[in-house]
């Protein structure tokens, strides 16, 4: 069995594989993991790799002395809190957590148990911190880069495309860190002469009909806000952008992998990776409101040349200096 095949293994139940008796006078931590996404989607975009990769670097090993308990909502909101108070009545020594959605329902679940968050857009202003340096409570972890970072998404496409004026942006308004998103870009669409269109995305039967608004409203590119919900369906709403010919920008690197024209952000792998030292830090005794909340250091452009040519797109020289990765 090749390491991916067994890690889908160990995941196919949300539990490890038994601990042996020797094993058993040492310690042994049992971690959670509570995601509004699905399981797959998290082993197919390395999430899960690279945390147990992290962890165990610091010594911690599935199957000695950590136990990993997985929750994942497949996308359903309502089932976040439910699943949270599964992990709270194990009794876990952390609660791991990927986006706010998932974040918020560990945080109304628990005051007490350690949450490390993997993935959060703005944690002070989504209610998870008092301050980055000292988020007080039970919350500590990463974030993905300030609200602000869509106006980047303006500039991109503006040297892409430098015609547009016409921009849909697609958001989910049960994703607390949209609202404050949209009005980061609406200013900067303003600036270029754009015309701003949110597209309300709840549930998988809203994104064809969204895509049908933004042909009928004439929309000449749009921006994917980062959403686990959305990130989910990622295949789906690229090949929808390329059918509609409308080119496509995500934070989301998963997405220029999918068939979207560009994508810029943090490496979301890099974050569950570089959790694993706020893991280890709790575990030996540090309070995790004491514990700064950092946010990454690197944002990362991938472009899609495959779908640049099916727009028909000529990919711009000082784009192409700057990208980290080109999708050939």
């Amino acid at each position: 069995m090749n390491r991916r095949n067994a890690l889908q293994a160990l995941l196919a139940f949300g539990a490890t594989p038994l601990v042996s008796r020797a094993q058993q006078s040492r310690k042994v931590w049992r971690i959670g993991f509570l995601d509004l996404g699905s399981r797959q989607s998290a082993i197919d975009a390395g999430r899960f790799d690279a945390l147990l990769s992290g962890l165990r670097e610091l010594g911690y090993v599935v199957g000695k002395n950590l136990v990993f308990e997985v929750r994942n909502a497949d996308g359903t909101v309502e089932r976040l809190d439910g699943l949270a108070a599964d992990l709270v009545g194990m009794n876990v020594d952390v609660i791991l957590t990927f986006g706010t959605a998932a974040s918020q329902a560990a945080q109304r679940t628990t005051t007490t148990i350690p949450i490390v968050v993997i993935s959060t857009i703005d944690p002070v202003r989504d209610g998870l911190a008092a301050a980055l340096a000292r988020p007080g409570g039970n919350i500590t972890g990463m974030s993905i880069g300030p609200s602000e970072i869509v106006q980047k998404y303006a500039e991109l496409l503006r040297t892409m495309v430098p015609k547009l004026s016409r921009v849909a942006v697609i958001v989910n308004p049960t994703n607390a860190s949209h609202s404050p998103m949209l009005l980061n870009v609406q200013p900067a669409g303003q600036q270029l002469g754009w015309e701003v269109i949110p597209i309300s995305v709840r549930g998988p039967h809203d994104i064809e009909p969204g895509f049908a608004t933004m042909t009928r409203r004439r929309a000449d590119a749009v921006i994917i806000f980062p959403d686990t919900f959305l990130a989910q369906q990622r295949q789906q709403i690229s090949g929808l952008a390329l059918k509609h010919r409308l080119p496509s920008i995500s934070m989301i690197s998963e997405y220029a992998e999918a068939g979207a024209l560009m994508s810029y952000g943090a490496n979301m792998n890099d974050n569950a990776r570089h959790v694993a030292t706020f893991v280890d830090r709790i575990l030996k005794g540090a309070k995790p409101g004491e514990v700064p909340f950092e946010s990454p250091t690197r944002f990362y452009l991938i472009i899609n040349r495959r779908t640049a040519t099916s727009l028909g797109l000529t990919i711009p020289q000082e784009l192409l200096v700057r990208a980290d990765r080109v999708v050939e």
